[in-house]
Formats: C-alpha cells, sequence, structure tokens
C-alpha cells in the first residue's frame, strides 16, 4: 500500500491509500479518487485534500449550517463551488425551496455522482439547479436574489482565484441576504486567509469563525461570514429544533462558540 501525501510550506500530512480510483485531468485541473486504508473515499484537486468521508461533514456542516441558521426562513439558496455534493446535501436539510449550485467543472459533479456519493441523493432532488459555468461570471449575470450565498470553494488555483477578489464579493453582496465562503487555513495558509478577509472587508460586514477538519491544513480552518443580525443561542437552538436538521459536527453550542477566536488569531486580524 502507498502513501498520499498533502505538503503546505515545511510540514505534510500523509494518508495510506489503498486503490486509486480516479485520476484524470480535465481543462481545469488534475481530479483524483482514493480509497484510502482509514478514512473511506478520499477526493483530491491538484494534490490538494478537499474532502474524505470520515471527516467531510465537519467542513460542510459548518460552512452551510452557521449562515442557514443564522437567516431566520432560508428558502433560497445560491452554492458556488461544491461540485462534490456535500454542501447541497446540508442546505437541503433546512427545507428550502429552491437550491442553485454552481461548479465549473462538469466532471467534479459526474464523478462525485458516480463514485463519491456523498450527496446523499442531493444532486436528484426536484428542488436542485445545476449550472456548469464560472462563478464569477455567474454572479455577474445572476438577475435573482437568494437568502443565503455559501461558496465552497478549492484552494486557491487560477480558476478559483477570482472566487477571491473584491470584485466577486461586493457581487455576492448584492444579490444575498447572508454570505459564507471558507476562508483556508489560517495557521497552515495565512496569505489566502488574509487575502480573503480584507478583500471581503472592504464591501461588507465579515466576521470570521472557526472549525476543526481533521484532514484539512493543520485541522484548523476558517470561514468568513456578513449577515446583517447574528442571533443568541437561545434563537439558534429554536432554529436548530424546529428545522429538525440531523448532524455529526454541528451543534448550536458549536455554532455560537466557533465564533471565540484564539488570542493570536485575533491580534493577526487586527494588525492586518
Amino acid at each position: 500500500m502507498e502513501w498520499f501525501e498533502e505538503s503546505y510550506g515545511n510540514f505534510a500530512l500523509k494518508i495510506r491509500i489503498k486503490e486509486v480510483l480516479v485520476d484524470l485531468r480535465t481543462d481545469y485541473q488534475r481530479i483524483q479518487v482514493f480509497q484510502t486504508c482509514d478514512f473511506g473515499k478520499m477526493l483530491v484537486l491538484d494534490g490538494k485534500i478537499q474532502l474524505t468521508e470520515k471527516d467531510e461533514a465537519f467542513y460542510h456542516e459548518m460552512l452551510v449550517h452557521v449562515p442557514m441558521f443564522e437567516h431566520r426562513n432560508p428558502e433560497k439558496v445560491l452554492i458556488i463551488g461544491g461540485g462534490d455534493g456535500g454542501s447541497l446535501r446540508e442546505v437541503l436539510k433546512h427545507g428550502v425551496e429552491d437550491a442553485v449550485l454552481v461548479e465549473i467543472d462538469e466532471e467534479v459533479v459526474n464523478i462525485s455522482k458516480k463514485i463519491l456519493k456523498i450527496d446523499e441523493g442531493a444532486f436528484q432532488d426536484d428542488r436542485v439547479s445545476i449550472h456548469i459555468e464560472d462563478g464569477i461570471e455567474f454572479v455577474r449575470e445572476s438577475k435573482e436574489r437568494f437568502d443565503v450565498l455559501i461558496v465552497d470553494g478549492t484552494d486557491p488555483n487560477q480558476y478559483s482565484r477570482s472566487l477571491m477578489s473584491r470584485e466577486f464579493y461586493e457581487r455576492c453582496k448584492k444579490i444575498c441576504d447572508v454570505f459564507v465562503t471558507q476562508s483556508q487555513s489560517p495557521f497552515a495558509q495565512k496569505e489566502y486567509f488574509m487575502q480573503i478577509l480584507k478583500n471581503a472587508r472592504e464591501v461588507m460586514e465579515a466576521r470570521v469563525y472557526t472549525g476543526f477538519v481533521p484532514t484539512y491544513p493543520s485541522g484548523f480552518w476558517s470561514y468568513v461570514i456578513s449577515s446583517q443580525i447574528f442571533s443568541s443561542l437561545d434563537v439558534i437552538r429554536e432554529r436548530f429544533e424546529k428545522r429538525g436538521v440531523k448532524t455529526r459536527y454541528y451543534n448550536p453550542e458549536i455554532h455560537v462558540a466557533s465564533f471565540s477566536l484564539p488570542e493570536w488569531l485575533k491580534k493577526e486580524i487586527v494588525s492586518y
């Protein structure tokens, strides 16, 4: 059996793999799917781990449920990226009427449907529409308005960097009530994190929250959210119980606690 290794800077994560299930290049990226020894199936894009079956819920639940529960009644949701279907699966748990997914690489969706299958049927749901196009072009042209807009992007590359731009965030702000984007690891990927936060804060009121994803760089992950109102624990609990959302990682207590940042990170944000 072999090892897959993802390095970032001067340290790396190694995961033992049993089998290579997919290895192909598209017009946008290299897509690989591995069967691992301990983490189930693992999706890798351009050498960067996007998810493993064992801990993908840690990421997708925090990315989706924090903004969704901050909205009192999310009915129409836009997901930029997220071609694996994990975010879409979590969005549909809120009983939304309309979920739009915009993914630039159709092969990610196809492989996720056929092999990963973490969407648990979300791709076939009648409430879902899938658009294969560039996310920034979609928001530029969109005449629709969404209750929640979720950016489930990959590690920065020549195609996804536009999803970190000031222009992109400005256009997102105009078409949604609550906005969220994953914002990399502030510990292992400080430059990317700070760029996302800076560009977002130039056009919207933005806050940072964090979570734990074992197979992401350093395990410490961040998200940037913009919402007109941030709710109390009692309100989040009430919405959580009313909507009947079932989770593996997220709960109302983690929701509220995730906005409490470690002292070093607060100082980094203030001093940047």
